[in-house]
């Protein structure tokens, strides 16, 4: 028996907001209606239906350049984000992140000084971390700092009595999170071309063999460190963030910065891109786990010594600092490595538009989206419905399911927030035909405020997921459209979230997370023996 749509929104609809009586005798079922039953207000029958659904595969290739990572769209630095790792499991393969940025000097023609030696050259990574979790605090009050500088006295390397603080933090981890992982830094030998230009994730720029640095990221944690003199309370040092620093080789630097000096190769940023064409940072291990970071605030600072001079004595040897710009203004680029050799998702991931796959793999980072169609004999039935009975839509959502037997792992289920919901189509532009996206009617009838995805059960193994089509399939229904005019439309859905903008909550439906999400998970797909098959689930009822 179908709802009768009238009584609920007789009920519905006298209300009193602000002291003013509301009512409407026959409202039409429409977006209003969807949220007050999406929230639990009112009751209605509800019918489900098949779809196909599909493994969307995106060959592995994501855009991966400055614009894609640095969220150039942004005013804000906290929307950059890379990847580095890597992970291999049973389901998907090995995945491996490495990291690319080119270099530049903080002004051209540097003056070094007389006789300039490098100390030391560290690059800092800042990794995202679980400011929550505290896992230790250690203090040294006996600390002595060694400021290498040269204070009002004219005395150099003077001995500073301090207070050390070290905060160290879990990093924020997918994968194998007890697992050893090693970064590597290598110097990049082919040229990595400009800040505008596209790269894509398949891109492995050619670096040279030595190794510059690497440093073991102990028990998957990083470290803040505030030093403090005792004399005054006043800061030394302080990380506003926790980093990893990694070590690099003094004689590179002094040879392509050092000795450089007052040559055409440090005169301007075109020369220096193609004399210091850039680093790579990897890991050494093929299974361990994937972390994010924040390019934005990389560091890279080289400490020297040079002659100072003084009247009447020999000169003295203060040290420097001297900071590489490796932010914003480079060229930025991201290299994913995969191996799926092997993997359950050679299985299932077919990529079947006519009826679907059983299983469906989705992944960021240039892995599987997830594509879904209405099926043409259920739109038909809804459609008689409608027609035949006046059943009209009041809500629809795409219910998904993870699988619990192929994804009965350790790792995170994502949360409502982590998923892209468009719409594609196949449309004529200028004479052609071409697969085009955009967001969903349900999104531009109801704006940025509208929630397309409900989470429920993420702890468990039998997570699901609602994503709500409403108006998308009531555009089809109550509509003369046949199944030519709907069939090449679908939906997209991707283990991402939607960017913000400079000035607003949501930049576009192509501005994503997509190519820095590092989630991945198994969900049920057009399987009719599963109970968990994925369904299109219609509330409707009757307009008498």
């Amino acid at each position: 028996m179908i709802y009768n749509i009238r009584k609920v929104f007789t009920i519905l609809s006298v209300m009193v907001l602000g002291g003013v009586l509301v009512y409407n005798c026959e409202p039409e079922p429409d977006s209003l209606g969807e949220q007050l039953f999406l929230n639990g207000a009112a009751e209605g029958v509800e019918s489900s239906y098949d779809l196909i659904a599909y493994n969307l595969k995106n060959n592995d290739t994501i855009r991966t350049d400055a614009f894609k990572l640095l969220n150039l769209i942004s005013s804000s630095s906290t929307s950059a984000t890379a990847v580095l790792g890597a992970f291999d499991e049973n389901q998907f393969g090995k995945q491996k992140a490495s990291y690319f940025t080119q270099v530049r000097l903080a002004n051209y023609s540097p003056d070094f000084g007389t006789n300039a030696v490098v100390d030391s050259v560290v690059l800092v990574l800042k990794p995202s971390y679980r400011i929550d979790s505290l896992i230790a605090t250690t203090t040294d009050e006996n600390y002595v700092y060694q400021d290498g500088g040269i204070d009002a006295n004219g005395n150099i390397g003077t001995n500073i009595d301090a207070k050390k603080v070290v905060n160290t933090y879990p990093i924020t981890k997918f994968g194998k999170t007890k697992k050893k992982l090693t970064l590597e830094v290598h110097e990049v030998k082919e040229f990595m071309n400009g800040y505008n230009d596209y790269v894509y994730s398949d891109k492995n720029f050619e670096t040279y063999s030595a190794l510059l640095g690497s440093k073991e990221i102990k028990g998957g944690n990083v470290s803040a460190v505030t030093i403090t003199k005792d004399s005054d309370n006043s800061q030394i040092t302080s990380s506003s963030s926790p980093g990893i620093r990694i070590q690099l080789s003094p004689a590179l630097f002094q040879s392509k910065i050092l000795d450089k000096k007052g040559q055409p190769e440090l005169s301007d940023a075109s020369n220096f891109t193609r004399h210091f064409r850039g680093l790579k940072v990897s890991v050494a291990e093929d299974d361990g786990y994937l972390f994010q970071f924040a390019p934005n605030d990389m560091e890279l600072i080289m400490y020297y010594k040079n002659d100072l001079a003084v009247t009447g004595a020999p000169p003295k040897r203060p040290q420097t600092k001297y900071e590489f710009a490796v932010k914003s203004t480079n060229m930025h680029s991201a290299y994913y490595e995969y191996k799926r050799l092997g993997a359950r998702i050679h299985d299932y991931a077919f990529g079947n538009k006519e009826t679907g796959d059983q299983k469906l793999y989705a992944q960021g980072m240039g892995g599987n989206s997830i594509g879904i169609k209405f099926k043409e004999e259920e739109i038909n039935e809804l459609k008689k419905l409608y027609q035949d009975e006046k059943a009209a839509i009041i809500s629809a959502k795409i219910r998904i399911y993870t699988d619990e037997v192929e994804w009965d792992t350790p790792y995170p289920k994502p949360g409502a927030q982590d998923f892209t919901i468009v719409q594609g189509n196949k449309k004529i532009v200028n004479g052609q035909v071409k697969e085009t996206t955009e967001f969903t009617t349900d999104f531009t009838s109801l704006g940025a405020t509208f929630i397309s995805v409900r989470a429920y059960n993420t702890d468990t193994k039998r997570a699901y997921y609602d994503f709500t089509v409403t108006r998308s399939l009531k555009d089809i229904v109550e509509s003369a459209d046949t199944y030519k005019e709907y069939k090449d439309k679908y939906f997209k859905i991707d283990l991402a979230q939607f960017l913000p903008s400079a000035s607003t909550s949501i930049a576009g439906y192509s501005y994503t997370s997509r190519a820095f999400s590092m989630g991945r998970t198994v969900f049920v797909g057009s399987d009719s023996s599963n109970k968990d098959k994925i369904q299109l689930l219609v509330t409707h009822g009757t307009k008498k």
